[in-house]
Order: structure tokens, then sequence, then C-alpha cells
């Protein structure tokens, strides 16, 4: 059905075709993926070898930071195998009997796909070691002294973890998995390539600097850049008057600036911590808690989603004494840069 066709003025219809275009969106083949060029043609080799020798994939690690297409490549890996698909989360899975359930439950071929792997209940993560390797578990039956191991054998299966912390995983786990595939942010002509698919799906017309504009706001990552293009259609559509618009570059920089997306990517609690780190502490350094309590956030939302990408593009570094403003960020905020002390101010991973 064509996103269009529908009467979108119908609540129902409307939050159907929103539920079908994020469907749409993801790609069917590892062909139609874009980006990731090493890691498809190390998956497409991984599938091709096991399809020519009529058995079960080895088991996939996908790691990498959120939005990058780790789900996307678990379907597709069913997929292109014509093997069913089941989908649970760590988090879902807090107990052996969980992920006993799951397991025994699954066909010949089946591919079993486990989002944030790391978030596993320890006893889970333990019954998946036997699982992955000998296709088999260990149910308990009884308690105490008259407890008894009964094994079960399992159909055999592909497990694909996807995970965005890798190092949390235990190393007993890790070592299971036949393939581990890091993923990385898209540059900005792969990000081109997936919002003119998205803005031709969505029946929007817009100019190639317009799409070049978004990509260069969406922080390397494909959800975002989806995201970003259905406000900038949000956009267009009101200021045509309802009809089918079509987004030049002031209206995509108009939208942006509306949903406090800058120039960098940038949202309104990156500004938040970079002009809290700039202009009340004089660009540092700061430790973590206090930027979470100056900015009224959690230290772990900081850490986890705002620092990565302030880090990435060079505002801020971390260092052994707390978070220091790098010279770009004074630029980027058009600010006179302080006299800090940061006397052995080296990056560090672990602040």
């Amino acid at each position: 059905m064509n996103h269009d066709d529908l009467d979108l003025t119908d609540p129902e219809l409307a939050s159907e075709a929103e539920l079908a275009f994020e469907g749409a969106l993801r790609p069917k083949s590892l062909q139609e993926f874009v980006g990731q060029s090493k890691v498809r043609g190390q998956l497409q080799l991984l599938l091709t070898a096991a399809q020519l020798q009529q058995r079960t994939p080895d088991h996939i690690l996908l790691a990498g930071p959120p939005g990058l297409g780790k789900t996307t490549l678990a379907m597709i890996v069913a997929h292109e195998g014509g093997r069913p698909l089941r989908m649970s989360s760590g988090p879902a899975i807090q107990h052996a009997g969980d992920l006993a359930a799951i397991l025994s439950s699954l066909v010949p071929g089946e591919v079993l796909f486990i989002d944030e792997i790391h978030r596993m209940a320890r006893s889970a993560e333990e019954m998946l070691y036997l699982a992955m390797e000998d296709f088999r578990i260990d149910i308990m039956v009884g308690k105490g002294a008259g407890a008894t191991s009964v094994p079960l054998d399992l159909a055999p299966f592909t497990l694909v973890g996807a995970t965005t912390r890798a190092g949390l995983l235990p190393n007993p786990l890790r070592d299971r998995f036949g393939f581990t595939a890091h993923l990385e942010f898209y540059d900005r002509s792969e990000l081109e390539q997936v919002l003119e698919r998205a803005a031709r799906m969505l029946g929007l017309g817009i100019d190639r600097e317009a799409l070049a504009e978004i990509a260069g706001r969406c922080r390397g990552t494909p959800r975002i850049a989806n995201r970003l293009l259905r406000r900038v259609r949000d956009y267009a559509l009101v200021h045509s008057g309802g009809e089918s618009g079509r987004a030049d570059l002031g209206a995509v920089r108009a939208a942006l600036e509306l949903y406090d997306v800058d120039a960098l990517g940038l949202d309104r609690l990156d500004r938040a911590v970079m002009t809290i780190l700039l202009e009340r502490f004089g660009g540092g350094p700061v430790g973590l808690n206090t930027l979470a309590v100056s900015v009224g956030e959690e230290a772990e939302t900081i850490e986890a989603v705002v620092e990565p990408f302030l880090v990435r593009i060079g505002l801020i570094m971390r260092t052994p004494r707390g978070r220091v403003a790098a010279p770009a960020a004074w630029r980027h905020f058009g600010l006179s840069e302080h006299a800090t002390d940061v006397e052995q101010a080296l990056p560090i991973d672990d602040l």
C-alpha cells in the first residue's frame, strides 16, 4: 500500500501507516543495507557458507552504538536464510526459566535475536553457554538433596546477540559467538543514501543540499536521520497548507531549529551540558556528578547518552581530574576561551 494513499485524518489508519513505514524502512537484504560494508561482506560470507553446507549459521554478536542497524541485520540474517525469527531482549530474561522457555520452543534452524544481551540475568547467561555449544540445557527438577538435573536437547538454532556495551559481556559468553561484528558510525554520503530512500518512501520531495544538511546533523546514526526527516516532512506539510510539500534547505534549517538540533547535531541536553561546562565552570575540569546535578539529569544519562558524541566530535575531553572543554567547544558556542587548569589532562576512558 502506498503511504500517500491512506486517509491520514483517520487516527487508526495514520497509526497503521506509521508502523508500515517503520517496517518498510528496514532493508530486507544485505544488498539493500546501506553502510557497514565490511560487516556486510563478512556476514554474506558466513551466511553463504552455511547455506552451501546446509547447516545453521554460527552464532553472531552485533556490537555498536544504538541506531546503527543491529536489529535490522538480525532480521536480514533470518530473511536471507529463509528461517523464522524469534525476538527477545536481555532485560526480559531475568531468570534461567525465562530463557529455558524460549530455547525449548525454538524450531530447527530458527534465529533467536536477543537485544541488549549484556543485560540478561547471570543465571540465564550460564544456561546459554551450554545451549550455544551443544544445543542442550540442563533443567533442575526438585529441590534440596533430591534435586536432579535433566538434560533437554534443543533444536539447532542461530543466536544473534546485540549489545551497545560489549565490554559488559562476560568472556565465556563472548567467546562462544562464532562471529563478532563491530558497527561503526555512518559517514555523510551513506546517510544521504539512507535519507534519499526514506524520502522516496515518504513521498517527500527534497533537494540534494537539504539531504546533506540533515545528514550533517544526525550524529552519524541512521535512526536519528530518519527521525529528523520525518520532522522535516511534518514541517513541509504544515507550511504547504496540508498538501504534499517540498523540503528545501530553508525548510530543513527552520524545522531543525524548531526541534533544537543545531548545525553539529547537538540537541537541548547536549547544549545544556556544554553551556554549564563553559559558562559556569570556565571550561572545567568538572566531575561527572557535578555536571549531571547542574543540568538536572542522572550521571548515567550524561555518561552513556551525551558524552560519547561530544567526545567523538572533539568538544570535550575526559581527564583524570574531570571533564574539560576542548578549544572547538569555545569556537562553536562563540565564547572566548578561559584559562583552565588542565595540567596532565590526558583523555582516558574510565571516568
